[in-house]
């Protein structure tokens, strides 16, 4: 028999919940995602504060959100390779060290949107 699957609204509402959840259990599980979450609580007000254009500003709390979306993504992948197996593999390894560079990447981006807008 078939599974009936969820439509319109009540499939997103239903996306929503599972969102949430994947939300709340990063910031449970996961001290980078937690201290990402402190720094966007203290810098996406400060943006609203600054003297700053609208497209700074825009540009400014998307460089805040887009860490938080790639540790998201970080967290994604090391769960699904720390599932697959706790044994050392080189491919595990790089999958890791890759979605951890990812995060680095947009933190590096984001302190250079930051500090060009304010300093420069």
């Amino acid at each position: 028999m078939t599974k009936k699957s969820s439509t319109g609204f009540k499939r997103i509402v239903k996306a929503a919940g599972f969102s949430w959840q994947g939300i709340t259990s990063s910031f449970k599980n996961e001290a980078a995602f937690r201290q990402e979450v402190l720094l966007a609580a203290v810098l996406i007000p400060l943006a609203f504060y600054l003297d700053v254009s609208q497209v700074e500003r825009i540009l400014m709390i998307s460089a805040i959100v887009l860490v938080m979306v790639v540790e998201l993504i970080n967290t994604a992948i090391e769960a699904v390779v720390d599932r697959i197996g706790s044994e050392h593999h080189e491919l595990s390894g790089m999958a890791k060290d890759v979605g951890s560079a990812a995060v680095f990447i947009c933190l590096v981006l984001a302190g250079y949107v930051w500090l060009d807008i304010l300093f420069l």
